[in-house]
């Protein structure tokens, strides 16, 4: 398992290099176009995509990536094993240029994640201290969860590359919920909060009247928390399997749960519809 995750850590952070390469360019063409579902694709998808599959195809384990061939049901119900990707998730965040989006990739064994790494190649503005570095999130059920910072071309470097993840912090972070009290946080999505999660902060709102509403992008909502930045993320609105795979394992592995919102069960995946339910994470 520790070797798996290292191909999928390196396979995140080269897939971030050749996504900052088109998003740094100031002259680039993104070369958006829409998909049948009229959701935005771009060349870093496609870039990134193509980087992924050179770390995973070597290792014999089929991989359903966002960008790449959906094979049947009737194939892909034997698979025990899978990778689920997104080469980037929250496409219409780098559109917008704002920062917010992640490589995920994840590991499922009989419908269940269990090996997950979502990469933000992007500094985060409020980690103050931290430079340019991106926010590399990863872990399994054996390894725990862990975060550590690194910029995406210096995640080259083999030495660099070592030394970083050694000083890794564990999920969660000591101090996030520390002993002064805070508000309860609910994280929501910055592009898509329908009238359904809406009405369940509402509702949250009346059990925890401090209840704060922080907003962000792609899959770092379900890192937040994972690292204790945050109570509860509820999502009662479309999803995909590779949208959510990473970050529920690393939540797994941080002792946080992602549940379906009318089941209260784990979230499955490789089912025959790639749709997730409505979820929460807690």
């Amino acid at each position: 398992m520790k070797e798996l995750l290292d191909i999928a850590i390196r396979a995140s952070l080269a897939a971030g290099r050749d996504i900052l390469s088109i998003y740094d360019d100031p002259a680039a063409d993104f070369g958006i176009e829409r998909k049948a579902d009229n959701s935005p694709l771009t060349r870093a998808d496609k870039a990134a995509h193509a980087r992924i599959m050179t770390f995973l195809e070597p290792t014999g384990i089929p991989v359903l990536s966002e960008e790449g061939a959906h094979l049947p049901y009737e194939e892909r119900r034997h698979w025990q094993r899978l990778w689920i990707v997104d080469p980037l998730d929250g496409t219409k965040e780098f559109i917008k240029r704002n920062g917010e989006f992640t490589v995920n990739i994840a590991l499922v064994e009989n419908g269940s994640p269990v090996l997950g790494v979502i990469y933000r190649p992007t500094p985060i503005p409020s980690r103050r201290g931290r430079g340019e570095a991106g926010a590399l999130y990863f872990g399994s059920k054996e390894t725990g969860a862990w975060l550590t910072y690194i910029d995406a071309n210096a995640s080259a470097d083999e030495a660099l590359l070592r030394a970083t993840l050694e000083r890794s912090e564990a999920l969660p972070l000591t101090g996030e919920r520390g002993e002064s009290p805070r508000p309860f946080v609910c994280v929501a999505s910055r592009s898509h909060l329908s009238p359904e999660t809406a009405a369940f902060i509402d509702d949250l709102r009346r059990e925890h009247p401090d209840l704060e509403l922080v907003s962000s992008g792609s899959s770092l909502k379900i890192c937040l928390v994972a690292e204790g930045a945050a109570d509860i993320y509820p999502r009662h609105a479309p999803t995909m399997e590779w949208d959510t795979a990473a970050g529920h394992a690393i939540a797994i592995a941080a002792g946080h749960e992602m549940i379906d919102a009318h089941t209260l069960q784990p979230l499955r995946y490789n089912k025959e519809d790639l749709h997730n339910p409505w979820f929460i994470v807690r």
